[in-house]
């Protein structure tokens, strides 16, 4: 019994790993830089009102309990972000990964002056430096350094809004708030820069007063000359001190490169027959990304998604144990007790080994060239045809968020092939579904066949996915089809910046009310009779029933098919006319 009550917590506790402490150390900083922008921006009401919220910015932060966590948490993101600088085995970074990195590991540079002058000066010396001083130190006694308090802010801002990105990103609600985070993540810091502003200027005109300059800059407040001194040695000891850090780090990972070297070399058997020889210490996924070779990994490396899962081939006895994070991620995918199962990102193998990837990677990209100009509207008979996939929301719940998101993109690639396969246009993905449009340069008849033959292939192809995924999934993967054709505008809608070419008509909206009708009809496809009608092509058994449409004021007649692949028949025909 107590072994069972322990379970969820030990699953718990396995899911622990660097970057969920860097997560949550990261969210602390985050709050407290939310916080302290508010506080800024209250300048732009007057440098009193500042002043005085400053006051229950340090009942919160200051009290011992709270502060012991906020400098814990600082501590242990800066340590982070050292060993993330040594740990990366190499350098092809994304931009933002890079900007990320980068602005995180410059805050202390920027800082570290603030945080002596300020929260090191009170005990040492008991100075009580609250707005006035800070501002006029950095707006009119050094007045450069108020250029090094704009940049520090918006650095460790966007530092933890890149965060914060690559959190929600993957988050079933984040196209949901993404405009929301994208306005606080514009107004907040331009409030917080012009709070500061209107604070320097206030105290810039109010320190011309001897009176200002008595009160506001006594011993008590800003302390002596020598004092300060003691505090500008304390201050370079300190960045000389992190400088020396960033330099070890980086010697360091000089002499692991020499030692791995020393040490030997792996070879890594890629199923494919591809062979790679890499130092002892790489993951199969640097080792991958070093040579360019495609590997599935849609969290980016990061442990977050079980994509880049490779299968062992042989024995697995000579392989390191896996952590606690990539335990607990195959756990949560069912293949934590097949020891053959591993991630890629994960593993780093000491001798020789051979695998193969459980999800291939795509290596087809877009180009650029294939875009298009803008096309103006124009009316064209088109046969439109909606695809959804069905319990997206429950597989979400199931599995983790980068790999509901990767098995949505491949039944969705599933469904394209299919589509085009038969002569279709892929035209909008929306969110697990898809519109595919036929007639785009053939005439009404084919265009209809076409459609048909699609929904008949969509199931081959879905079948064969659900068999590829096996038990990598909850339950096989199930689709909703609705085809209707008719005549409607083509070309290319949007703005001047952003185009997308798309059909707009009645005969759309019709097709995504079939779509939605198959659930309630317990069938994989409804298809209008226009559309058979059109095809010239027999309705044999297929159950016929009268549909009222929202919008419309005649219900449409339209056919059931309980499996798409019953459509095969007609497809058949298709192909025997064709011929």
């Amino acid at each position: 019994m107590a072994e069972t009550a322990a379970s969820p917590l030990s699953r718990f506790l396995r899911g622990i790993g660097i970057r969920q402490v860097r997560l949550v150390t990261g969210l602390i900083l985050f709050a407290y830089l939310i916080s302290h922008f508010a506080n800024h921006a209250l300048g732009n009401v007057s440098l009193g009102t500042m002043d005085a919220a400053l006051h229950y910015h340090a009942i919160f932060w200051q009290n011992w309990p709270v502060l012991i966590v906020f400098y814990g948490a600082v501590l242990t993101h800066l340590g982070l972000g050292i060993w993330a600088l040594y740990a990366r085995r190499q350098f092809r970074w994304t931009a933002i990964e890079l900007t990320q990195l980068v602005f995180g590991l410059s805050i202390p540079v920027f800082i570290i002056s603030h945080v002596v002058g300020v929260r090191i000066a009170a005990p040492l010396f008991g100075h009580e430096k609250h707005y006035p001083q800070a501002v006029f130190a950095y707006w009119v006694f050094r007045p450069y350094m108020q250029w090094t308090m704009y940049a520090v802010l918006l650095v460790s801002w966007v530092h933890g809004c890149i965060g914060i990105y690559f959190w929600v990103r993957g988050k079933p609600y984040f196209r949901k708030i993404s405009s929301l985070l994208l306005a606080l993540a514009v107004i907040l810091p331009t409030l917080s820069l012009l709070g500061l502003y209107q604070a320097g200027r206030a105290v810039e005109r109010a320190s011309a007063a001897p009176e200002w300059r008595a009160d506001n800059l006594s011993r008590d407040k800003v302390g002596t000359s020598a004092e300060q001194a003691v505090l500008e040695r304390i201050s370079s000891t300190m960045l000389y001190g992190y400088f020396g850090l960033i330099g070890l780090t980086l010697a360091a990972r000089g002499v692991r490169a020499l030692l791995e070297r020393r040490r030997g070399l792996v070879r890594l058997s890629y199923g494919s027959g591809k062979t790679v020889r890499v130092p002892i210490g790489l993951s199969v996924l640097e080792a991958s990304t070093r040579f360019n070779i495609p590997h599935s990994s849609v969290c980016g490396g990061r442990a977050r998604c079980s994509t880049c899962r490779i299968r062992i081939i042989g024995d697995c006895s000579a392989l390191p144990e896996p952590s606690n994070r990539e335990i607990f991620v195959l756990d949560r995918v069912g293949a934590g007790g097949d020891p053959a199962i591993r991630l890629a990102c994960q593993l780093r193998p000491r001798t020789d080994v051979s695998f193969f990837q459980i999800f291939p990677a795509h290596t087809a990209t877009s180009s650029a060239a294939t875009i298009k100009p803008a096309l103006p509207g124009r009316e064209r008979y088109v046969v439109s045809m909606f695809v959804d996939m069905r319990g997206s929301t429950k597989l979400a719940e199931q599995l983790l968020p980068f790999d509901t998101v990767f098995i949505i993109n491949r039944f969705l690639t599933a469904v394209s092939q299919a589509v085009v396969e038969c002569g279709g246009q892929p035209n909008q993905f929306v969110g697990d579904g898809q519109l595919a449009l036929f007639g785009l340069s053939t005439n009404p008849q084919t265009a209809c066949r076409q459609a048909i033959e699609a929904a008949s292939r969509i199931a081959i192809h879905v079948d064969a996915l659900n068999e590829f995924l096996g038990d990598d999934v909850p339950e096989p993967l199930r689709f909703g089809i609705g085809i209707h054709g008719g005549e409607v505008i083509i070309g290319d809608i949007g703005s001047e910046e952003h185009t997308v070419f798309t059909a707009l008509g009645d005969s759309v909206n019709v097709a995504a009310r079939l779509q939605d009708m198959t659930k309630a009809l317990s069938c994989e496809v409804v298809v209008s009779e226009d559309v058979l009608k059109t095809a010239r092509l027999a309705a044999g058994d297929l159950p016929q029933i009268e549909v009222p449409i929202r919008g419309r004021v005649e219900p449409l007649v339209v056919y059931t098919v309980e499996k798409a692949g019953m459509l095969s028949d007609l497809a058949a025909d298709f192909a025997v006319a064709a011929a």
